[in-house]
């Protein structure tokens, strides 16, 4: 069945991507980020008929750490709140399905993380098969490597290209001022064979929030949205060894019920932490070289754990507001090698 209501993207903010905010707690980091969006749109908090967030406890180190950053919201009178422990783009999601069902006519997304307090490589072996593969501590770097190998010894890519997936991520980020990594960056040392440290994202707090709202709603808050035509997510086996790290076949899934493939999109915007992922996502996508691939800088240029996948709907949503996009391809993920992965299409409304 269609969607009985359109919905879209009606406005995006995000933080300054940074390598440390010692001296910020989420609340505070996030607070400034919720302001400028609401702003965007003139609504207040309690214009918001739903809330919906994305972030982990494991980067907080403390149990329902999530609640704190309600503070930043405002929480009472008491409104209508939840909460994944996702990526935010799961957290959009959700936002969606709520306000198809006629429940909410606006709702607010938002991600945040803090990375630098503790080990990220470290952190992200949890999301690893408890018996087997954890008690190993293989680091999301050390994955991320097997699988840039694994395209390698396929015949797939080589390190030159990968290298030259850096230099235009971060040639493009030169003009997004929220990019914590901008300009030329050498590929340095290897990290992990054949990985080195600018086939890999910085490590940095940051956070992002959008609005969505639903039929004539949304071109009342702004001039030209960001229609969601297609939104869908696909995960993938745990085990490593039954997958085929070239390929990502969730990814394609996800496209084809999304809708990607029914019309081409001009501008593409991949959540993909590590060079080589960025050559698998292509691929599934069916992304040819007229495509702008993350004008944004992309995760290579800032990273946040838990607001990334966000960020890449967000980046998205805000060129087809300014016109720069027709149609846009938005992309998430969350686990290793690209475990699991959400598309989602953009339109914006005839010119």
């Amino acid at each position: 069945m269609p969607p009985i209501r359109d919905i879209a993207v009606v406005a995006f903010a995000q933080s300054d991507h940074l390598r440390t905010t010692d001296e910020l707690s989420e609340v505070e980091m996030l607070i400034p980020v919720l302001h400028a969006v609401l702003d965007q749109t003139g609504l207040k908090t309690s214009d918001i008929g739903f809330t919906c967030s994305g972030s982990t406890d494991y980067l907080a180190g403390r149990a329902f750490s999530f609640t704190m950053a309600l503070d930043g919201v405002g929480a009472w009178p008491p409104i209508s709140e939840s909460h994944v422990e996702m990526d935010g783009a799961w957290a959009l999601y959700e936002a969606w399905t709520k306000l198809l069902t006629g429940d909410a006519d606006t709702a607010l997304v938002y991600g945040y993380g803090k990375s630098s307090p503790g080990s990220v490589r470290d952190v992200l072996t949890r999301q690893l098969d408890p018996y087997y593969v954890a008690p190993l501590w293989p680091d999301s770097v050390a994955l991320a490597a097997l699988q840039a190998q694994a395209l390698i010894d396929a015949g797939v890519t080589d390190e030159p290209v990968l290298a030259g997936v850096a230099s235009r991520s971060r040639a493009s980020a030169a003009t997004n001022s929220h990019a914590q990594l901008r300009g030329s960056v050498a590929q340095g040392e290897y990290l992990v064979r054949p990985l080195r440290v600018g086939d890999c994202p910085p490590v940095g707090d940051g956070a992002a929030a959008v609005i969505l709202a639903a039929g004539e709603r949304a071109r009342e808050l702004c001039e030209r949205p960001a229609w969601i035509r297609g939104i869908d997510h696909r995960i993938e086996a745990h085990g490593l060894g039954v997958r085929d790290l070239t390929d990502s076949p969730s990814t394609r899934l996800a496209a084809e019920r999304a809708g990607a493939f029914e019309r081409p999109v001009d501008t593409a915007e991949l959540h993909a932490p590590f060079t080589s992922q960025e050559v698998v996502l292509r691929k599934a996508l069916r992304l040819g070289q007229e495509v702008r691939v993350n004008p944004s800088g992309g995760a290579l240029a800032a990273n946040p754990i838990m607001a990334a996948g966000l960020i890449r709907i967000g980046e998205a949503a805000a060129r087809v507001h300014r016109g720069e996009s027709d149609r846009a391809l938005a992309h998430a993920t969350s686990g290793p090698c690209l475990q699991q992965n959400l598309v989602a299409v953009l339109e914006g409304d005839p010119r």
